[in-house]
């Protein structure tokens, strides 16, 4: 059965972009070296790079995915899947996901194919592998379960669908065991043995006279603490809920169209005119807002430490203060934009390029 929905691009272009903020010196408070590069293919969307334990995973558009060791860069194993890759990566460090531009969930076992799984709508998201199952949420915003052994469907929610969803990733994760998902500007926990809705907990509701301006998504990836998980509502609103017990903890507007992260004080997020915003996570009161880098095309957020990084639409890699948002360090690529969100393994901060370019950095 074939699934009809309309798809919606993250992010528009103006007419005339304004002009990005100069950039100050950083404050040299925060050395980092780069300790290793590598490349894959070229990045035509934004693939999120997978962390497990002292190992990433990528994949470019064009099919290639690949495994390195985060501390050397060591290439651990590369696999061409022979058609170009739509969502991923997803893993739990044996097992590999992702899902092509010809609606396929491919399933990868230490870098070789296991199994192929036709789907009948497309995907952004990541799949999640966990618990010996892989949960997919697709571009109509159903989720399904597949036996991660063999591919057999499991279950499949289907909730009545938006007229026009979102062209990006959205939420998927575990916490507990509950499998927690974005549906529409809800976030909704499921029985990850069923499917069966356990409760929802509204972050944006629709608003506007036509169906892009009633558009409410969950966008991807959230921030969770414990049990506690906040997340972007595209171009609405910030939220948090209390994934143990359903509950809505409190919710901000906000007008960006990337994921957040976060610590145990803090929920950081990245404004579409590129304003850095701290929220208090216990009240989601700002605690600062840092116009730094406004119109430099971010990434969402990483916390690593004392530190947030964002990398920007240039190729470079900002380390920013958590406290309030100053300038810490700053480090080049190869002069393409940051495709996706950094991520961190072992202590050892990733970014990859619209190029394909992998670079793996360091404190001193």
């Amino acid at each position: 059965m074939s699934v009809a929905l309309g798809l919606l691009a993250g992010c528009s272009s103006a007419p005339e972009k304004p002009k990005p903020a100069e950039l100050t010196p950083a404050a040299g408070l925060r050395s980092v070296r780069l300790a290793w590069t590598s490349k894959i293919g070229q990045l035509d969307s934004a693939l999120e790079p997978k962390a497990n334990s002292n190992a990433v995973t990528l994949a470019s558009s064009d099919g290639v995915l690949a495994r390195f060791d985060s501390g050397t860069g060591a290439e651990l194993w590369r696999s061409a899947l022979g058609g170009q890759i739509a969502a991923g990566v997803g893993g739990d460090g044996r097992f590999t996901a992702v899902v092509t531009r010809g609606n396929e969930l491919v399933m990868l076992d230490g870098g070789r194919e296991a199994w192929r799984q036709k789907l009948p709508a497309p995907s952004f998201t990541a799949p999640l592998v966990a618990g010996g199952r892989v949960f997919l949420l697709a571009a109509d915003r159903s989720v399904t379960a597949f036996d991660g052994s063999s591919g057999r469907k499991l279950w499949n929610q289907q909730r009545p669908g938006e007229s026009l969803v979102l062209r990006q990733s959205g939420v998927l994760l575990a916490v507990g065991d509950t499998l927690v998902t974005g549906m529409g500007g809800r976030l909704v926990g499921l029985n990850p043995s069923n499917g069966a809705v356990r409760w929802e907990a509204p972050i944006a509701s629709p608003r506007g006279t036509n169906d892009i301006e009633r558009l409410v998504d969950l966008v991807g990836g959230p921030s969770r603490v414990g049990n506690v998980v906040c997340v972007r509502a595209f171009q609405a609103a910030v939220g948090c809920v209390d994934a143990a017990r359903g509950s809505l903890l409190w919710s901000k507007p906000a007008l960006g169209s990337v994921g957040v992260h976060g610590d145990d004080k803090y929920v950081f997020g990245v404004e579409s005119d590129g304003k850095i915003i701290a929220w208090r996570r216990a009240d989601g009161e700002r605690a600062w807002v840092s116009e730094r880098l406004r119109y430099r095309d971010l990434t969402a957020p990483l916390v690593v430490g004392r530190a947030i990084v964002v990398g920007d639409g240039v190729g470079l890699v900002h380390w920013l203060s958590r406290d309030d948002g100053s300038v810490l360090a700053r480090a080049e690529t190869d002069g393409s934009a940051i495709a996706a969100a950094p991520v961190l393994a072992d202590g050892t901060l990733l970014v990859v390029t619209r190029k394909g370019g992998i670079f793996g950095f360091k404190p001193e």
